[in-house]
């Protein structure tokens, strides 16, 4: 999300006659978009703040904003610690920021935007073309979350759930397919709380897979308590919806869950890994985990390591619980450090060797590669299958833009190797 509205951000600072430079050395704007989630997220605000300065030393200074939800949560604070910042965005409200800009070159000082104004921001953006040109792109569906989940500091930053119109999400879909996107995934803090005039998710999803020339359709990300029936159906009958979905479970005991409060327990999020394998076979799933969430004993964490050696995750992402300022988890007492860093380094091994043991499932397999560009090395190209694995082959013809069946002959850690099936008949397609 914070990828699109960095992009927006680009989009709107054109209208006042900034363009984007990759040389630091050569900004008169600096903008840096951040994210709260993580404590190193807010870390890494002052130290790139700190290189900027120490760029800028005997140059004209830059005009210095931060915006996302760093900005948000703790606007004040970075003003008064940081004086080289001139001003702090919220995420709801950076289409104010051509105005900001503006008051800064006037010398205007330390401006503090961190209202919620996600409609009007919305209402701004539509009438801003989205000239995003990236093969795969973000679309932002839905922002916000009403689940306060105690570790979370979403709801702080960006507010209640929020859905924008189908209509308007569907004109900046066409948008992006017009720049050359072949997949859009569908962005939103609760994508799946998508909610707007009645229509659903799934109504969505059924509506932009009419566009032309899409070829995928993605979303991202789920909360269980959002899994409705309908969207568990249009996994069987839209095929342009990719195969993987991303459904955090945080934890695979209902006692942690229950400290979090996720709402769900461990049997309705099986229940519902039931119904998708049975509405689509091939699906596979990627989720979240906290590892060390206080109170967190011995056997909670051995309950996580049994739901992804069930599952078994095709990715996942896990992390020490990290503390959030003005969260109600902010206070509680803390798993030993120590004991929590020997889990999380456990259980990594653990979901790694899933990975990897998935991975080599697939040499020798074919896959549907859709081609996103070309890599500065040889004649080598870059994409991605349908569930998101990166792959890399060797080609004369230029793929960027095209879905082609490759053969998988190697994998690594992260990537995986193939080569172009000159037949293009479809079988024994990796799943």
């Amino acid at each position: 999300m914070n990828e699109y509205d960095s992009n927006r951000i680009l989009d709107l600072t054109k209208k006042i006659n900034y363009i984007s430079t990759k040389k630091i050395e050569e900004a008169n704007c600096y903008i840096l978009n951040t994210c709260h989630i993580r404590e190193k997220a807010t870390d890494k605000v002052y130290h790139d703040i700190g290189r900027l300065k120490k760029e800028f030393r005997n140059k004209t200074k830059p005009i210095v904003l931060v915006a996302g939800c760093v900005a948000q949560a703790e606007g004040e604070v970075i003003l008064k610690k940081e004086k080289y910042i001139d001003a702090v965005i919220g995420p709801q409200s950076y289409h104010q920021i051509n105005q900001t800009i503006r008051k800064l070159e006037r010398r205007e000082k330390f401006i503090n935007l961190t209202n919620f104004d996600v409609i009007e921001k919305f209402d701004s953006l539509n009438s801003i073309k989205n000239t995003d040109n990236k093969i795969s792109a973000f679309l932002t569906i839905q922002e916000g979350c009403d689940k306060f989940c105690k570790f979370c500091v979403v709801p702080y930053t960006r507010g209640a759930e929020y859905s924008r119109s189908l209509k308007e999400i569907v004109v900046e879909a066409k948008q992006l397919v017009d720049n050359g996107a072949k997949e859009i995934t569908l962005l939103g803090q609760n994508v799946n709380a998508f909610n707007h005039d009645k229509k659903k998710l799934s109504d969505l999803i059924n509506e932009i897979s009419e566009i032309n020339n899409l070829e995928r359709i993605r979303y991202s990300t789920s909360h269980p308590l959002d899994f409705s029936k309908d969207l568990v159906k249009v996994h069987k009958s839209n095929k342009k919806l990719m195969p993987l979905i991303h459904l955090p479970v945080q934890s695979g005991s209902n006692q942690v869950l229950k400290a979090m409060n996720r709402n769900h327990t461990i049997e309705k999020y099986l229940d519902i890994v039931r119904e998708l394998k049975e509405a689509r076979s091939d699906l596979k799933f990627s989720s979240d985990f906290i590892i060390g969430y206080p109170g967190e004993t011995d056997d909670d964490f051995q309950k996580t390591i049994s739901i992804m050696n069930e599952i078994k995750f095709i990715n996942s992402f896990s992390f020490l619980f990290s503390a959030r300022p003005g969260t109600p988890a902010f206070n509680l007492k803390k798993t030993n450090q120590k004991i929590a860093k020997e889990r999380l380094i456990i259980f990594q091994k653990i979901a790694e060797k899933i990975k990897i043991d998935y991975r080599k499932s697939l040499i020798n397999k074919n896959s549907k590669v859709l081609f996103e560009n070309k890599m500065k090395i040889n004649n080598r190209y870059f994409g991605r299958d349908e569930f998101f694995n990166s792959v890399i082959v060797e080609s004369d013809e230029n793929l960027q833009g095209k879905i082609k069946s490759v053969e998988i002959l190697n994998v690594n850690q992260n990537t995986l190797f193939g080569k172009l099936i000159s037949n293009q008949n479809h079988e024994n397609y990796a799943a």
